[in-house]
């Protein structure tokens, strides 16, 4: 099974559906809070969010979306990346709510080999997260660093460093 891509799997205008969705819990946003520090009542406190906001309800921390999607792209984008370069820009479009399931999928935009060695390249890709109904929640840009076949080859091939099972005796 491939997880990744190396240099020369990608085109420019490729278009790769993540999948499966995530369907967003109220857990989910919550451990999510409370593991990255962020308190705000808008996120954590139903009172607050049903009297003081235009949503009337809790609305997703829009970090979590962003890592949601993120980790939903490394099978098809980043899962052979030597190193991710750069968060170019990151967009929230609009808000996602406990009960919203998100999808995504990531075009690459451009590719560039790398100027000092000639093993890897720069992906240039921008991932679109968005609802059930087909609404943008949130687009981001990033630039990853990716093997060519010859790096992945010199290195064991495709899965490194997989031990094979000993019998049992």
């Amino acid at each position: 099974m491939q997880f990744g891509r190396y240099y020369e799997e990608f085109e420019v205008g490729a278009v790769y559906k993540h999948w499966p969705g995530k369907t967003v819990t109220e857990y989910d946003d919550h451990l999510f809070c409370l593991l990255t520090m962020n308190h705000h009542p808008l996120h954590m406190d139903v009172n607050y969010a049903e009297k003081t906001t235009d949503f009337g309800k809790n609305v997703v921390v829009g970090n979590y979306i962003y890592s949601l999607l993120l980790g939903m792209s490394v099978p098809d984008v980043s899962g052979k990346a030597i190193a991710n370069l750069e968060i170019e820009s990151l967009r929230h479009v609009a808000p996602t709510f406990h009960g919203d399931t998100i999808y995504g999928e990531t075009t690459v935009l451009d590719k560039t080999p790398s100027k000092s060695k000639d093993d890897r390249g720069i992906v240039y890709v921008e991932t679109i997260g968005y609802k059930q109904d087909g609404t943008v929640v949130c687009i981001f840009r990033r630039k990853v660093m990716v093997p060519k076949q010859s790096y992945g080859e010199a290195r064991g091939g495709e899965q490194p460093g997989r031990p094979e099972p000993t019998p049992r005796g």
